[in-house]
Formats: C-alpha cells, sequence, structure tokens
C-alpha cells in the first residue's frame, strides 16, 4: 500500500470518527434540549397594589412601562384574572399553597412582627417551593413575603432554598425599618444590612440568583413591594422617613400620583434588567415568565374602568393584571379572557415544570396552560371571595359572567362580561342568578370553615 493510499485511508477513518463523534454529541444535545423543555426555568415576578390601569398593556397613558408591554406583547395578556385575596397576605397564602387562603384561616393580612407573632400560614410539603424542590428545582423567593415572621413560617421552612427581602407587609424604601421603626431586611434567616432602594435591591438579588442558576432548573418568585406604600420615588433619599407611614389623600404634604408612577416604572426597570439577563445567557427561550399583581390598586393607582380599590372584593379590589410568556408554547400577543385567579398559576407552573403533585396537596387552582396553548377551549370557572378586612364584612362569586357581590347587608348582582365597572346591578331582574349565587357561596364557606376548624391541612 502507498504512502499516499494509506494517509488517506487514515484521513477518512479520522474523519469518519469525527463525524460519530459529532453525532453522538448532537444526540447529546438534543436530549439536553429536551430534558431541559421539560424542565423549564419559572420566574414569577408578582407586583404590590399595582392598579389594574397602571401598565401601558392595560391602558395607562401617563406611565411608560415598555418592559412590562414587551412581555406582553411575547405572550398573553389576561383581561379577566383575579388576586386570590383583597390584600398581601391572603393572596400571597393562595400563590404559596395553591388552595383558598381561607382553609388556613389566612383572610387578613398580617400585622408587624410583635402583634403577629407567631401566626401565618403553617408551612407544608405541598406548598409551591416544596413541591418544585423535590422535582429538582432550585427556588428563591426574592422581595416581600408577609406569611409570618417565625423561622417555623419563614420563606425556608416553606421550600425556598433562598430568600432576600422583608418578612413583613411593607417598609421605608431607603431606610429598610418597617411600621414599627424596626430593621425589616433579611437574608434567609439572618437580618442584613444593606443600602439602596428596595426595587433596586430586588432586581440586583433576583438576577444574581438567575445568574448562579442558570445550569440547572430553577424557580424565583421576585415579589417587588412597589408600588405599596410608602410612596418613596426612586433616586430621592430625602424622601425616606421615620416610619413606613402610609399617607392619605386628605394628610398635609400627602403622597402624588408622580411618586406612584416613578415606583411603577423603576418596577417596569428592573422587569427589563432580569428578561435581559434571560436572554444574555440564553435561557429565555426555556424559561416561563408570569408577571402578577396581589390586589387591585390603591388610592394613588388607577383601577379604572373597574369600581372600588384594594380591601375590597368589588372589581378594582381583585381583578389583577396578568402576563404569561414562554416563547414555543405560547403564541405572542395572544389576548385572553379566560377567567383565572393566582392559586391557578401555582397549578400553571407546577405542570409546566412537570411535577408530581400528590393528591394530598388537593390544589384547587387549574392548570391554565392547555387554554393558553390554544389545545383546549376557555373553561367556565366559579371563584369565591370573603374579607373581614378593616371591619367590613364582603363576599363574592363568580360564575360565567355573572358575579354576586355581598357588601355588609347589600346583595348586588352584575353581568361583569358586559358591566366591567358593576355600575348597574341586576338584582331586581335577576333573582334567580342570585339564589343559585348565594347557595354557592353559603355551600363554599361551609366548606372552608370547616376545613379551617380541623386546623387546615
Amino acid at each position: 500500500m502507498s504512502s499516499i493510499g494509506f494517509n488517506t485511508i487514515m484521513r477518512r477513518i479520522s474523519q469518519s470518527l469525527a463525524l460519530l463523534a459529532s453525532l453522538g454529541m448532537g444526540a447529546t444535545a438534543l436530549h439536553a434540549q429536551a430534558a431541559a423543555s421539560a424542565h423549564p426555568n419559572i420566574v414569577l415576578i408578582i407586583t404590590d397594589d399595582m392598579g389594574w390601569a397602571d401598565l401601558g398593556s392595560y391602558g395607562a397613558t401617563d406611565i411608560r412601562t415598555p418592559n412590562i408591554d414587551a412581555l406582553a406583547a411575547a405572550g398573553a395578556r389576561f383581561t379577566d384574572f383575579y388576586a386570590n385575596g383583597v390584600l398581601c397576605t391572603p393572596t400571597r397564602a393562595g400563590l404559596i399553597s395553591g388552595r383558598y387562603q381561607q382553609r388556613y384561616g389566612v383572610e387578613v393580612a398580617l400585622s408587624s412582627a410583635a402583634p403577629a407573632g407567631d401566626a401565618g400560614l403553617k408551612a407544608s410539603p405541598y406548598s409551591l417551593p416544596a413541591l418544585l424542590r423535590t422535582n429538582g428545582y432550585r427556588t428563591a423567593l426574592v422581595g416581600k413575603w408577609h406569611l409570618g415572621y417565625t423561622p417555623a413560617h419563614s420563606p425556608n421552612a416553606h421550600g425556598f432554598d433562598y430568600f432576600f427581602g422583608l418578612k413583613s407587609g411593607y417598609h421605608d424604601f431607603y431606610t429598610h425599618h418597617g411600621r414599627d421603626g424596626k430593621p425589616d431586611l433579611w437574608e434567609n434567616e439572618q437580618p442584613i444590612q444593606r443600602t439602596g432602594y428596595m426595587t433596586d435591591l430586588i432586581t440586583a438579588q433576583s438576577i444574581a440568583f438567575i445568574r448562579e442558576h442558570a445550569t440547572q432548573p430553577f424557580f424565583i418568585d421576585v415579589a417587588y413591594n412597589a408600588p405599596h406604600w410608602p410612596y418613596q420615588p426612586p433616586d430621592r433619599p430625602t424622601a425616606a422617613r421615620d416610619s413606613a407611614s402610609h399617607l392619605m389623600p386628605s394628610d398635609s404634604a400627602t403622597s402624588t400620583r408622580a411618586d406612584y408612577v416613578a415606583m411603577v416604572e423603576r418596577v417596569d426597570q428592573g422587569v427589563g434588567e432580569i428578561l435581559r439577563t434571560l436572554d444574555s445567557l440564553g435561557i429565555a427561550h426555556n424559561t416561563l415568565v408570569i408577571f402578577t399583581n396581589d390586589n387591585g390598586g390603591e388610592w394613588l393607582a388607577n383601577n379604572a374602568p373597574l369600581f372600588h380599590r384594594k380591601w375590597t372584593v368589588w372589581e378594582g379590589g381583585i381583578r389583577v393584571p396578568t402576563i404569561v410568556r414562554w416563547p414555543g408554547r405560547i403564541a405572542p400577543g395572544l389576548v385572553t379572557d379566560q377567567v383565572g385567579i393566582t392559586m391557578d398559576l401555582t397549578a400553571t407552573v407546577l405542570a409546566a415544570s412537570g411535577t408530581t403533585v400528590p393528591a394530598a396537596a388537593r390544589l384547587e387552582g387549574v392548570n391554565l396552560l392547555p387554554v393558553l396553548e390554544g389545545r383546549t377551549p376557555e373553561m367556565t370557572r366559579t371563584l369565591f371571595w370573603r374579607t373581614t378586612a378593616g371591619g367590613q364584612n364582603q363576599k363574592a362569586v363568580r360564575r360565567g359572567d355573572w358575579k354576586l357581590v355581598v357588601d355588609g347587608t347589600h346583595e348586588f348582582v352584575f353581568n361583569v362580561r358586559t358591566d366591567l365597572g358593576e355600575r348597574h346591578d341586576l338584582a331586581n331582574h335577576r333573582q334567580d342568578v342570585a339564589r343559585e349565587l348565594r347557595e354557592l357561596l353559603r355551600a363554599w364557606e361551609r366548606d372552608v370553615e370547616a376545613e379551617a376548624q380541623g386546623g387546615g391541612r
């Protein structure tokens, strides 16, 4: 055999081996990609007290939210999505448990640490972060907790591997002191001190967690405490006060809509930084991003055309902006009037992640992905709300397009599909609807009360 022939043969053998190796690597890469798509990263962004119409994609004209609007353009925007509760604590309990928070006796917001004591949401192996962790996810809560102050009620106890943020309902954005004037900034169970505007700290810490865990499945709850009071805009540290006070319209030197706008726009800036981080790491295609809010807006917010505000079961108190993006799974620019509620996000995240949910978890939310992906038609929902916050007694149930509102001694009936602002009470014409919905509400109350009295799950 000539040397030329031998070299040619050896080169062809080498090329063949390289081809086989590349095919093997390609198969491995494809396998890894398939495995990754079965376990997408999940970024859940939840704001605090944002108004229904305070995003450009929801009609805002005086607030610039290009990053959140771009998220909506790239995914699905809900028109009929609701918070589990009328206040922070109840809604967050619904998210973590995936169930009606009344089953755990959580119906009003926790007070500051001293009065609250050991109250809060009891830890469970079936919580959202705990279940995800059993499925190999790294889990984090960055921002507001408000579900308990003791270690037994902390984010770590509920299944979060990492926690950075505030345990109370709100605190000063600059000093990080709560309403009681005491420090309230934590990393896991350790009180810490940090300099900076709280919205920016939440953004930076969220990005750090994402970067650290970009090569493995992760779930992060980015819980901005903005635009909750105190209405302290960014880049104005002189706006810091001795305590996180809630200024009302009648107070002297009160807060302004401009303060609120600046707070929302800084949140949008943070969302943009988080989304760009996903892009720069090359993981945006395999990340489910959800944006939502915990209840209706306060007095500086814009809830129009909805009626009323936070603290109430009227539409302005419970209907919230919600956006879901999952490239390749949810068509961009989708606008859906599928009725949903916070605890549906729990079921949706668990389904998207391929997490096995034990029957003992008894989730009450539903997986919305089949609707968002166009695999099934929109479904009729029956949802309930109740609050005694502020000494009021309000209840509501929505079934299909009909809603019954019980406000004190008054009962109202609305078709919230055609009367979004709840201005045309139909109780005097549709007693049949009132009777049907009232009985559903009574049955639900009996059910959740019986479980709450038994100590919850």
